[in-house]
């Protein structure tokens, strides 16, 4: 059988774990305070070209996503995102369980605009009594959203003005950030977001990485006392140079985006076959996630060797899936995968 439902399958990259061996009996300082992640943190204000940028290092992206959201609000605010939103369905109310409500925007692409922002608070405001239901604070977008789909530079000014005009933060999700900045007709970069976002993280875990995620503070003012929150929530790491000596690897030479870079080449070898097939799309995207609507029988047939994951029932006969290339697909699988989809559409139904 032959993965394809998720980025995070595999273990990491072998220049992560040779580092790890190399360096597994140094003795270094615990809780993120170590040299790696100094080096790690330097090395991501350096491509951000900020040197006042606050970085932090987390084990996973709920607990990166909880983290930052529960100290940038205060009880009575709410986070704000579309309602495919990793933190609205995919983290078991993880936000809300400390107190926060998600308030979802309707989206069919997993994205949301500036306009739909500023008309939610403009009825929030606008009603008698606004106290009565949470306040907007914060706006969660996704970076490749949900549905692999991208926000341009133009979206991601216009929500940052939206945001400053009704004193909200923006934070972006990052957990697949280097798919998203090595995809074709990507046009945003790493300074765009520093300069952009008041929070935003840079995903190791599905990039690459054993485990890890960094959040990039550009707003001090929710940046402050962090490493008091981070231990609240239980994910200072001990062994904190654990995260910092893979991020560290990660950011050097160019690797993230190389190893990203790989998986979406990949994932566009793969969008070429299905369209040579005919076959529609749910969303269409050019990053690592590839979601075809495919009849039941043809992916009862596909399902034989290889995995994908299930999106929606589409009609009566024909659902959308969730195909996924990783940094560590090899081009053997993909062809694979490819020459198995070519083969089940030319069977005689």
């Amino acid at each position: 059988m032959i993965l394809f439902h998720n980025d995070y399958s595999e273990g990491c990259h072998e220049s992560i774990l040779r580092r790890l061996a190399e360096t597994n009996l140094e003795q270094t300082a615990g809780y993120g305070t170590d040299p790696y992640c100094k080096s790690a943190a330097d090395r991501i204000r350096s491509l951000c070209g900020d040197p006042r940028l606050e970085v932090h290092f987390l084990v996973g992206g709920t607990q990166a996503n909880l983290t930052v959201i529960d100290g940038a609000l205060r009880p009575h605010q709410a986070a704000v995102g579309a309602e495919s939103a990793h933190i609205n369905v995919h983290e078991t109310g993880a936000v809300e369980a400390a107190g926060h409500k998600v308030l979802g925007l309707p989206s069919r692409d997993g994205k949301i605009t500036a306009e739909q922002v500023s008309t939610l608070v403009s009825q929030h405001y606008s009603q008698d009594g606004p106290e009565h239901t949470v306040q907007p604070k914060l706006v969660y977008i996704s970076n490749p959203s949900e549905l692999g789909t991208l926000y341009t530079l133009r979206e991601l000014e216009d929500l940052h003005a939206v945001c400053k005009q009704h004193r909200m933060y923006l934070f972006l999700d990052g957990a697949r950030l280097g798919y998203g900045l090595a995809a074709s007709g990507n046009d945003v970069t790493l300074q765009d977001l520093a300069r952009l976002c008041d929070v935003f993280t840079i995903g190791g875990t599905k990039v690459g990485a054993l485990f890890g995620e960094a959040v990039v503070f550009s707003n001090p003012a929710i940046g402050e006392d962090f490493r008091y929150l981070i231990k609240q929530h239980g994910g200072m790491l001990a062994k904190g140079r654990l995260l910092g000596l893979q991020f560290d690897t990660l950011m050097k030479d160019d690797l993230y985006m190389k190893l990203a870079s790989h998986a979406d080449r990949l994932a566009d070898r793969i969008r070429r076959t299905i369209d040579s097939l005919g076959y529609p799309y749910l969303v269409e995207g050019t990053t690592n996630q590839i979601f075809p609507i495919l009849p039941d029988w043809f992916l009862a047939e596909l399902g034989k060797n290889f995995t994908f994951s299930e999106q929606e029932r589409v009609d009566e006969t024909h659902r959308a899936v969730r195909l996924c290339t990783s940094w560590a697909t090899t081009q053997e699988n993909a062809d694979a995968l490819c020459a198995e989809m070519v083969r089940i559409a030319s069977m005689d139904r």
